[in-house]
């Protein structure tokens, strides 16, 4: 007997209904979650945050100071080398003062000479006034003679040469005393209203000889200022002439950044702003904090070698960019030590529009460096010298 029944057939797979609805909620929420922070962020970027002004044109920039060799010489030493920090005053450079040190003795030396002879003028005038002194009283002795010798000749008691030649010599003791007071008014011109130390003579050979002390001070070069030594070119041995390029010290504590702001950006742009600064060579995990200290006079292109000539041709409108000086925070600068030339990105401030558009007023950038002029070792050399050849 054959078995006529079907199998059953297979359950139907279950698809719950409820799982698509569950999944389009989900992402309408994420949706809302995400248009909410898009309108979260635009509120606080267009109306609660400060209004800035930013830009990723600027570099880093600072005094490159040159040192150059102020008197010919050859270099004996070099006391500093790239990438070394030196101290204000600290050694660089010693030139060979072997030629120098023997015209600084030549130069005592004529000081030397010029006192004596400063001196000999002095007693020039009392020799003169001797000489003057003694021509009088040679002419009052011929007066005498020849008045003595007309009383005799009218008695007949002498003869007419005899007076004659007295009278002669009244006229020779007249021309030698003229002569006498001539020569004291010369000795006395030479000396009038002045000392030893105050005569011409002996003040050019002191300068003569600060000359040459100032030249001996130019074979030893010191730094200028604290920096970082770069752009050695000199060699130990070389021959130097003056003005020749030495080396370079960059004082990496006085450092700012040029940012080029487009013109579009300086409308609210003011001295004093501050400003955050972030370098390509640390990244975001280091800020720097500066204040706009001055606008550039002008933009790169009026500065160019061959400025633009718009008149000229066809003409584009271009968007010019002017550099704007941020100045850094020394503290800063010497945790985190950047380099010139190196990339930024600054960003100012510019909720506060009370400062002024034009840079500060000019003031010195650095305090006066000492000059060998009026060296006290020099001017005590000098009155050392004068002293001992009065």
């Amino acid at each position: 007997m054959t078995d006529t029944s079907a199998p059953p057939p297979p359950a139907a797979a279950s698809t719950p209904a409820g799982k698509p609805r569950a999944r389009r909620i989900g992402l309408i929420l994420l949706a809302v979650a995400v248009v909410a922070i898009a309108i979260v962020w635009a509120v606080f970027h267009f109306l609660l945050a400060s209004p800035e002004e930013e830009t990723d044109d600027a570099y880093v920039a600072g005094d490159v100071v040159a040192i150059t060799a102020r008197d010919p010489g050859t270099v004996l030493a070099i006391h500093a080398d790239n990438t070394q920090t030196v101290r204000a005053g600290q050694p660089l450079i010693d030139l060979d003062a072997a030629t120098v040190n023997v015209a600084l003795a030549s130069a005592a030396a004529d000081l030397a000479r010029a006192v004596r002879a400063t001196r000999s003028n002095f007693s020039a005038v009392d020799e003169s006034g001797a000489a003057v002194a003694q021509a009088r009283a040679q002419l009052a002795e011929a007066q005498g003679d020849l008045q003595r010798r007309r009383g005799a000749a009218a008695q007949g008691a002498i003869s007419g040469e005899e007076l004659s030649h007295a009278q002669d010599q009244v006229r020779v003791a007249l021309a030698n005393l003229r002569l006498a007071q001539s020569r004291q008014t010369q000795s006395r011109t030479v000396v009038r209203g002045t000392t030893v130390e105050t005569n011409p003579a002996v003040q050019a050979a002191m300068a003569a000889y600060r000359r040459a002390a100032i030249t001996v001070g130019h074979m030893h070069i010191t730094a200028p200022v604290a920096g970082v030594v770069a752009q050695r070119t000199v060699q130990i041995g070389q021959q130097v002439a003056a003005g020749t390029p030495l080396m370079a010290v960059v004082p990496l504590e006085r450092l700012w950044v040029d940012a080029n702001f487009r013109e579009t950006q300086l409308r609210d742009l003011r001295i004093g702003q501050p400003a955050t600064i972030t370098s390509d060579i640390y990244g975001g995990d280091v800020v720097y904090h500066g204040r706009v200290v001055g606008l550039g006079a002008g933009s790169g292109n009026a500065f160019a070698l061959l400025p633009a000539q718009n008149a000229s041709g066809n003409w584009i409108k271009i968007t010019q960019r002017v550099p704007v000086r941020i100045m850094l925070d020394a503290g800063e600068l010497r945790a985190n030590p950047l380099r010139v030339g190196l990339s930024v990105a600054a960003t100012v401030d510019t909720s506060n529009v009370s400062g002024t558009r034009l840079g500060q007023p000019a003031r010195a950038a650095y305090g006066q460096l000492p000059t060998a002029a009026g060296d006290p070792a020099v001017e005590a050399r000098i009155r050392q010298i004068v002293a001992a050849n009065r």
